[in-house]
């Protein structure tokens, strides 16, 4: 060919190959024999072998007491003893061992581990075996395998929805999580302790409803506080003006319309600074942050579990928000647990709240990877919080979600158990 590519060659049918063949012969050192036919049986002995009875069926107690009639040794190619001989053993030690003895090869015969055929006597004393015991012997039970439900399924024509990449996302957001979180900063901020946090917090969900932003943009924000106080020390003259720059650079991450002007964050302190310093300190934020924003937050988890909670509501929804922003002031909560873990314990509850039953079902725990067990003690956390909100002086996140337009979910009674269980 012009391009100089190789072309391959066909050889045709009985000729051109011999050569091929003879050197394979030789480098195995013994002639190759075709296959006889698609089971594999071979007419003659091969080439030194030793001559030996030819059985093209399994062997079983009566061919193989034929074959030692006639002198031959019977050919056993799976080393696993033949049925018939725990069937023998077990009628030295009566008939409960024998039951037993059988139920086991019966399984194995049924497994096809074992080359083997029941004699009638030992079919007979297997029917006696009661049914539920035969079926746990299999490893086998009444209950229905258990179903994960398809949530993306309604999405496939949706292209924002990236159904093709959703399951590697979050893969890789349950990965990198614990990169991006803060670490246990109080000791590091003499002018700040956990109840100065949730103040700042409480005030931050104020001004996130009013300037009626995106969740999203309430979670990236503490999440970028939080982190920065992990990095630097602050006084306490400056933490509101830490608040509202984070929540500037959120804004501008998150918002479709974000706020126009810095001078309407400038409002809400009751121009406490000027703009200078939101701007100066928004860029102090981001140097020490290496401008890295695209974080998994608690909210990421949200809406994937949520999701999974299937059937969800616009009630379980909102409850499970309500819990999961309690859990966001609390400076332990966020110190102690990792977003995902924050998220589906968030739902948990609301579950529990709620009295959905099951509380914890098979598509949650494939899509969250979190067990009832791993989700208890956070769960508790956040069910506590909503025992003490209607009487915590800090009340942002139990006016907001006492609204109609939040189902009133704050008003509900809270879980009364958060246990271990599937009702």
């Amino acid at each position: 060919m012009a391009n100089g590519d190789a072309v391959p060659k066909i050889l045709p049918k009985g000729g051109g190959g011999g050569e091929v063949k003879k050197k394979n012969g030789q480098a195995n050192g013994r002639t190759r024999r075709a296959l006889g036919d698609i089971g594999n049986i071979v007419t003659g002995p091969a080439v030194g072998a030793k001559p030996q009875t030819k059985v093209s069926h399994p062997i079983t107690r009566r061919s193989a007491a034929q074959l030692i009639a006639k002198g031959q040794e019977p050919v056993q190619k799976n080393k696993t003893k033949p049925l018939v001989t725990k069937g023998v053993a077990a009628r030295k030690v009566g008939v409960p061992a024998k039951a037993e003895a059988i139920k086991k090869d019966y399984v194995k015969a049924k497994a096809g581990t074992i080359s083997g055929i029941c004699p009638e006597e030992d079919v007979k004393t297997i029917e006696k075996i009661p049914l539920k015991e035969r079926k746990a012997a299999c490893g086998l039970s009444n209950k229905p395998r258990s179903q994960i439900v398809d949530i993306d399924a309604a999405d496939i024509d949706n292209h924002l929805a990236g159904v093709e990449y959703v399951e590697d996302i979050y893969k890789f957001y349950k990965l990198t999580e614990d990169e991006n979180r803060p670490c246990d900063y109080m000791d590091s901020q003499p002018e700040i302790n956990d109840r100065v946090r949730a103040i700042l917090v409480d005030w931050l969900i104020e001004a996130h409803k009013r300037f009626e932003l995106r969740p999203e943009s309430l979670y990236l924000t503490v999440n970028i506080m939080d982190r920065f106080l992990s990095e630097e020390p602050v006084p306490r003259r400056e933490l509101q003006l830490l608040c509202i720059s984070s929540m500037l650079i959120a804004s501008k991450y998150e918002e479709i319309w974000a706020p126009e002007q810095v001078n309407d964050f400038l409002t809400i302190t009751d121009n406490a600074y000027v703009r200078d310093q939101i701007l100066l300190m928004e860029k102090v934020i981001l140097g020490k942050l290496e401008w890295y924003l695209t974080v998994p937050t608690p909210y990421v988890f949200l809406v994937r579990y949520i999701k999974a909670a299937v059937p969800s509501d616009q009630e379980m929804e909102n409850m499970t928000f309500f819990l999961a922003e309690l859990g966001l002031m609390n400076y332990t909560t966020v110190i102690s647990y990792c977003p995902s873990k924050i998220a589906a314990s968030a739902v948990y509850a609301a579950r529990s709240t709620l009295n959905r039953s099951p509380r914890w079902t098979d598509t949650l725990k494939h899509h969250t990877g979190y067990t009832e067990d791993q989700l208890r003690e956070c769960a508790k956390q956040l069910v506590s919080f909503h025992f003490g909100a209607a009487e915590n002086k800090l009340k942002a996140v139990y006016r907001k979600f006492s609204s109609p337009d939040r189902c009133a979910v704050a008003l509900l009674p809270p879980a009364r158990d958060v246990h271990i269980g599937s009702s």
